[in-house]
């Protein structure tokens, strides 16, 4: 039997990408799609997130504190609003 190739989430595939922040290179893959959810002005919902990368809520919470905020070195802050907390980069901030 053989492992058949899994394609990458169409959510992510279809996923508009932010420009990136001058001085700084953008991520490939789903931590480039969770980059590029976190640049838009709106910023992105947990479940926004889940969505494009297929991940648990854990693990998206955990990639942000990670290797977004730690290794990037972006400033991403959490609000919380009537549809939810929302999480976005801080432009001018970080790295």
């Amino acid at each position: 039997m053989t492992k058949s190739k899994t394609t990458p989430d169409t959510a992510a595939q279809t996923l508009e990408v932010a420009p990136a922040m001058p001085g700084t290179t953008t991520p490939k893959g789903k931590l480039g799609a969770l980059v590029a959810l976190l640049l838009r002005p709106e910023g992105a919902s947990l479940e926004a997130m889940q969505a494009a990368t297929g991940w648990q809520a854990h693990s998206v919470r955990g990639v942000i504190a990670g290797s977004i905020k730690k290794k990037l070195g972006f400033a991403v802050t959490s609000e919380k609003s009537d549809a939810g907390r929302l999480y976005r980069i801080v432009k001018g901030a970080g790295a």
